[in-house]
């Protein structure tokens, strides 16, 4: 099982310069979270790029909505940020609108002042996911870790984009986003077709949406209309 797999749904942080001091600070930080007993030793070794159609697959619950809360804390010995959407939509796990929706993962949003006047640093590592309070998103989770409990984005940085002004991007500004997605039997937009066209930067929000939708409910993955 590799670093893109469920059980990385540790950690948050912000997007790298570039793509090698990624890899670099996630494995690492793997590393870390393998001697903490949160993830196997052999997924501290490997982060594999994540297109559209492998988030859809591998995400456990899809959900686009506006963040409200976020919160940190300590579960046991274990640092965790717990975010809080207000769900306009969702596409996996359906999920009522307008409702609240919380999940937890690794690491401390900010340093954490300690009684004896210490700084605990058990902030999430540099390249996953970070929630700011009223930002808009659209979310791709793994199913929570089993031991703890904890989740995150799928592919750390890569599952979580940003929704501004109508249009929408992930940390890696959606570089391979659309990197060898290829459909059969169905019948894509015009819109649809443009976008998947692109190598990288920002997208309509609504389009991407509308087709993570489709393809969820019309379980095109499943059915090998979506590869």
């Amino acid at each position: 099982m590799s670093l893109d797999t469920q059980s990385a749904a540790n950690a948050c942080g912000a997007a790298p310069p570039n793509r090698r001091t990624l890899l670099k600070s996630l494995a690492g930080a793997a590393a870390a979270m393998a001697g903490a007993g949160l993830i196997a030793p052999a997924q501290a070794t490997q982060l594999k790029p994540h297109n559209l159609t492998k988030l859809i697959n591998d995400a456990d619950t899809i959900i686009a909505g506006k963040v409200i809360r976020v919160t940190d804390g300590m579960q046991g010995n274990v640092p965790y940020t717990e975010v809080t959407i207000s769900v306009a939509s969702s596409a996996k796990k359906k999920i009522a609108t307008r409702s609240e929706y919380k999940f937890r993962q690794f690491g401390l949003a900010k340093a954490r002042k300690m009684p004896d006047g210490r700084f605990f640093l058990g902030m999430a590592p540099e390249g996953m996911a970070r929630w700011t309070k009223d930002e808009q998103v659209f979310a791709f989770l793994y199913k929570p870790a089993a031991r703890t409990g904890l989740r995150t984005t799928v592919g750390m940085g890569m599952g979580k984009f940003n929704v501004m002004g109508g249009r929408s991007a992930n940390a890696f500004n959606n570089r391979g986003l659309f990197d060898n997605v290829r459909f059969s039997g169905v019948t894509l937009s015009p819109l649809e077709t443009e976008m998947l066209g692109k190598s990288g930067g920002d997208v309509d929000a609504n389009v991407l949406m509308g087709l993570v939708n489709k393809a969820v409910a019309g379980q095109w993955i499943q059915k090998g209309m979506m590869k």
